[in-house]
Formats: structure tokens, sequence, C-alpha cells
């Protein structure tokens, strides 16, 4: 590591990673700041008793998955949700949000389940290995391909539908 000290360093080298996986999960802005915020916090907490066993990339996206979690399974987060898809249009637009609506590949990853999402998420948007991935969702690797390979799967109808065509 760098003359940085240790949560400089993690934020300077994983900020913008985090935040999108934060966002991606929770679909909210201040959400998503809120996590990230949570997983520094922790990883700067934790960063003495890291064993170097995996990557610190690895390492501090499993703490981001995991502060996302649990801000999904608040009572408030399923109210939010619920609310979220009944109501209008925000007032301000937010940079973020207007990329992802825009995007139909970013909405269609956002329609798969969870555990699907996460997969996709890890291997294209983290840039990870199937032995990072592995490690994050505590599955053998032989699990995690076929478990990529069925979320690409139902990816590939999503965007089917919504008319991509096969390359």
């Amino acid at each position: 590591m760098p003359t940085e000290q240790p949560l400089e360093h993690l934020m300077n080298k994983y900020g913008d990673t985090i935040f999108r996986l934060c966002y991606l999960y929770l679909k909210d802005y201040q959400l998503a700041e809120d996590a990230t915020q949570e997983t520094f916090i922790k990883a700067m907490n934790a960063y003495n008793t890291f064993q170097h066993k995996s990557s610190e990339k690895t390492w501090i996206t499993r703490i981001a998955i995991n502060c996302s979690k649990n801000i999904m399974r608040t009572h408030w987060f399923r109210n939010l949700q619920n609310n979220y898809a009944d109501s209008m249009q925000p007032e301000t637009e937010n940079p973020i949000e207007s990329f992802l609506e825009k995007n139909s590949i970013s909405k269609a990853i956002m329609e798969l389940p969870v555990n699907d999402r996460k997969i996709i998420l890890l291997y294209y948007y983290q840039d990870l290995t199937i032995k990072e991935i592995a490690a994050i969702i505590g599955k053998s690797e032989n699990t995690t391909i076929q478990r990529l390979n069925r979320a690409r799967g139902k990816l590939k109808k999503i965007l089917m539908e919504v008319g991509y065509e096969e390359r």
C-alpha cells in the first residue's frame, strides 16, 4: 500500500466502483451513498484484521454487498420500494438514474432476481474472476459458473423481449 492511510487508499482505489455496485443493488442514489459510506467505515474498522486470503477488491466488495443487503432487509426499504413503484418521477433528475433509465441493458439487469443480478454485476461490472465471485458468494467455482450461465440466459431472454437481437 502506498503512503496513504488505509481508508484513503480504499476510497481512492474502490470508491466509484463500490458506489456503482451499491446503486445497482439499491436503485436509490441516497441509499447507495449510505451503503458506500457504511462499507468504508466497516472496512476501515476491520482493515487491521484483513488477512489477505482474498484480494482487497473481493474483500471490500463482500462488505459492500452485505451493507446493501442489510439496507434491503429493513422494513423501511421494502416500503420505500413499494411506494417508489407507485410514485411519479422525482423532482430533480439524478444523472446516474437518468443513465440507467435510458440504458436498457441496465434495466434488464435490474429485472433479474437478486442472486442472478449479483452474479452479473460482480462478473461484468466489477470485473471479478470466477474464483473471486465464488469467494464472495460462498459457493464453489463450478456452482458459480453454473449460476453465471443461468443468469446470462435469463438476461438474454429479457433482452430479446425488448428487441435486442442475438449476435
